[in-house]
């Protein structure tokens, strides 16, 4: 939205890509066809509303022969227990909830290989970015190296490891949920940043789509021709070359 509106920003780091962590979780739903006329819920104008339409846009569903409801994850896990949805496109910790007296029909890794990507991003302001440089890249070469820490080793950050009390103190998330969450995402390397499938082509791409959506949603006035303005592997790459 930010970019579509022409704001001085760029997008510098992939947080991670939404794979198991945000799914379409289903009660006596066996298969794609089988969600027409099904009440699903999803909170509107979020990643898991744009991963559902995808989702069924894949599958050639017709939105409109869905009833698509929008719900709040609290309300969604409110519905699922009355029985008022047959089903919801959410995230942890609701998703864990669903899947207990669920099933998963497609998860947004899933949705990613069809076309439809969904990830968090850092963005920085352009001017701060050019004023200051060394802080831009030592910020990248910090959260590069704590990728490369968890990577290398992702059962270390188990439930009683400082990094599992730092996130939690930072998310609001339980100690014991972490573990969980991270397997939830995909986590890009430095390197992996740079590439064609993010940072150097994809993300640029994937924005494109995302800003279609919300224009579709009616949160833009426009779409841009061309978001490559918006998006920077300058600074992983540079944070790669002063080396973690």
């Amino acid at each position: 939205a930010a970019a579509s509106r022409e704001l001085p920003i760029e997008t510098i780091y992939v947080v991670g890509l939404i794979s198991d962590a945000e799914a379409l979780a289903v009660k006596n739903i066996a298969k794609p066809e089988d969600l027409k006329g099904k009440k699903i819920a999803t909170p509107f104008v979020s990643t898991a509303h744009y991963s559902l339409l995808t989702a069924l846009k894949h599958w050639k569903v017709d939105p409109k022969s869905v009833q698509i409801l929008n719900l709040r994850p609290p309300e969604i896990a409110a519905a699922w227990e009355r029985g008022d949805i047959d089903g919801a496109y959410v995230w942890d910790p609701v998703l864990a909830q669903l899947k207990k007296s669920g099933s998963v029909l497609a998860t947004s890794a899933d949705v990613a290989k069809w076309g439809g990507p969904t990830f968090d991003a850092w963005i920085v302001s352009k001017k701060f970015a050019e004023a200051h440089p060394e802080v831009v890249i030592g910020f990248v070469k910090v959260t590069g190296a704590a990728y490369a820490s968890y990577l290398a080793n992702p059962d270390s950050w188990n439930a009683k490891s400082p990094e599992a009390e730092k996130i939690a103190k930072l998310t609001g998330a339980k100690t014991d949920e972490v573990p969980a969450l991270l397997k939830g995402y995909t986590f890009p390397s430095l390197k992996e940043q740079a590439s064609a499938d993010l940072l150097g082509g994809g993300t640029v791409k994937a924005v494109a789509e995302t800003s279609a959506f919300l224009l579709e949603q009616g949160k833009i006035p426009g779409v841009l021709k061309d978001y490559s303005p918006y998006v920077s592997d300058r600074w992983v790459k540079e944070a790669a070359k002063a080396g973690l």
